[in-house]
């Protein structure tokens, strides 16, 4: 086996494998609401535009971040989680075209794979549950099983350990916004690639430092088998 093998894929959730139709600004409106921004104005659009620009990463640290007050934000999480999770029941959650085969694909190759989110743990579990997709990966990971969400490398290198990959450049790393892009360099991976199907760019992923930039993880199982020799 070559030294350059990829031993492990660290997917992204929603935006990258799962389609969940705008569910996570419907649920930042409910929890913005929660915590006490008017319905509309600037402070509403300043926190839309932020909510926009950090996509993916951890939501507790989004709501720090813009609420500047822990109580606040501990509340305006919650009142997101709980919103975000009615509203799965309400919307069609669905794969991105093609990922549950893309998935299966890296596996049967010897590729493990994580799944990560900046969700908590219970809504990524709704999420899994939705889809059917208890089983699909070697590992999930919600910012809580690591320590720090996105954008920090923690969850990334968690994977790395729990699934015993001998190290940081046999890992490639794929997501949506440039908050996942962020984490995969921070991790050191080998491929910290960007999908056009969530909320980013191609343009803000370059940016970002994106090594690649796919349609989608179908072609991002492609590209992690072609180095795998």
């Amino acid at each position: 086996m070559s030294d350059n093998t990829i031993q492990l894929a660290v997917l992204d959730m929603a935006g990258t494998t799962v389609a969940d139709g705008g569910l996570v600004l419907r649920a930042f409106d409910a929890a913005a609401t929660a915590a006490g921004i008017d319905a509309e104005g600037p402070e509403r659009e300043r926190a839309r535009k932020y909510v926009l620009d950090t996509m993916g990463q951890s939501k507790i640290t989004v709501f720090r971040a813009l609420l500047s007050d822990e109580d606040r934000a501990q509340e305006a999480n919650l009142a997101f989680e709980a919103a975000y999770e009615a509203l799965i029941d309400e919307v069609d959650i669905t794969p991105i075209p093609g990922a549950a085969e893309a998935i299966t694909k890296l596996r049967d190759a010897g590729v493990k794979v994580a799944l990560t989110t900046g969700f908590s743990r219970g809504t990524q579990d709704r999420l899994l549950h939705a889809l059917d997709w208890k089983d699909i990966a070697d590992l999930t990971l919600a910012p809580s099983d690591a320590g720090r969400g996105r954008p920090y490398p923690d969850m990334v290198l968690t994977a790395l350990l729990r699934l015993q990959a001998d190290a940081v450049h046999r890992v490639a790393v794929l997501g949506d916004t440039t908050s996942d892009i962020t984490t995969g360099l921070a991790a050191g991976a080998r491929i910290v690639a960007g999908t056009l199907t969530g909320a980013h760019d191609d343009a803000q992923l370059r940016a970002a430092g994106a090594t690649h930039v796919v349609p989608s993880v179908v072609e991002f199982a492609d590209l992690v088998l072609a180095e795998h020799t």
